[in-house]
């Protein structure tokens, strides 16, 4: 039996996976501002034994990794991967960043979870560059040894935003003036990235209508962006959006040269799949393709959007299918 776990700031998902098959076989989603550590949800999700003994676990978290420890960056709480396997009873555990997670999950979904932007050759064994648009904005690549990929990290979603257009240098400079100086990718490519694009189309759109002020009142603000967005409601709304697929489209293709992807791009994340009527309208791989003397090789790779939202948890799971015999041990 496989123990995987999917820690962000907010919430915990915890699942047991069959070691062979990789079949669900339960799931529960744990608020974490109920506990108080990652060991007492663990306790709790285990107060139901499984029908086998746990042969390893992974943890997939949303902060750092430091030899055997994570600090979740949303949380006060420090990770133990040598605590966690004596909770286990000896089972070797492993962390991942989230992304690096989310990055090997794409590899074991079906067709029907994956939505096809542009058809491209996909080679064995061919490096895979993963980008992960949500709360914040991911980055990780998938490299091959010939056998088995391995998931490499970044930080790659605070690196400097770098404006293209005429419009983006607006956007870059009504961003400094609201931060206060260096603008990351995540500042624009995640959820609160959308409503900073609203508000910046909104300095040169007109006063926001009244119904739209109404519908904001009491509710997800960057939602409500997107819903009308998405049903044309609204002019802003609608440029807010399309430049978020302009600017994912870059720095997608951004990441793809420099990783030399030619397994192609898999776009993750929470927001991808509620955005998919705007990514999928061409903005996105007009950008992504508009890389100068290489547009030619940008337009033969492979760009897929992951419509599965356990796409770390999974990956996590997998982690522990293929490299359980030579994960660390106390």
């Amino acid at each position: 039996m496989i123990l995987a776990a999917d820690l962000g700031g907010t919430k915990c998902v915890m699942a047991l996976y069959q070691a062979g098959t990789l079949a669900s076989v339960r799931e529960h989603v744990y608020k974490c501002a109920e506990h108080g550590s990652l060991d007492e949800i663990v306790a709790d999700f285990l107060r139901e034994p499984p029908s086998e003994l746990v042969a390893g676990a992974c943890f997939a978290v949303a902060g750092p990794i430091e030899g055997r420890k994570a600090k979740i960056t949303n949380l006060p709480w420090t990770i133990d991967a040598d605590a966690l396997s004596r909770q286990l009873g000896g089972a070797p555990v492993a962390l991942l960043n989230d992304l690096q997670a989310t990055a090997l999950g794409t590899l074991v979904l079906a067709p029907a979870q994956l939505a096809i932007l542009q058809e491209g050759a996909r080679p064995e064994h061919g490096t895979i560059a993963v980008i992960a648009p949500g709360t914040g904005l991911g980055e990780a690549v998938l490299l091959s040894d010939g056998t088995t990929y391995r998931a490499l990290p970044s930080e790659g979603g605070h690196a400097d935003f770098a404006p293209t257009t005429d419009e983006e240098i607006e956007l870059l400079r009504f961003l400094r003036r609201r931060h206060g100086g260096h603008v990351s990718n995540e500042r624009i490519l995640s959820g609160n990235g959308i409503g900073a694009l609203y508000d910046f189309v909104r300095t040169t759109a007109g006063a926001e209508p009244a119904w739209l002020t109404a519908e904001m009142s009491g509710h997800d603000r960057n939602a409500v962006i997107t819903e009308v967005g998405l049903a044309k409601r609204d002019a802003a709304c609608v440029r807010a959006l399309e430049m978020f697929a302009e600017i994912l489209g870059a720095e997608a293709g951004n990441q793809a040269l420099r990783a030399m992807a030619t397994g192609g791009v898999v776009i993750g994340g929470g927001i991808p799949p509620r955005l998919l009527p705007a990514l999928a309208s061409g903005a996105l791989l007009a950008r992504f393709c508009d890389k100068g003397r290489f547009a030619a090789w940008m337009k033969s790779l492979s760009v897929r959007v992951s419509l599965e939202p356990r796409a770390a948890l999974l990956g996590a799971a997998h982690h522990v299918a293929s490299v359980r015999t030579t994960m660390s041990q106390p």
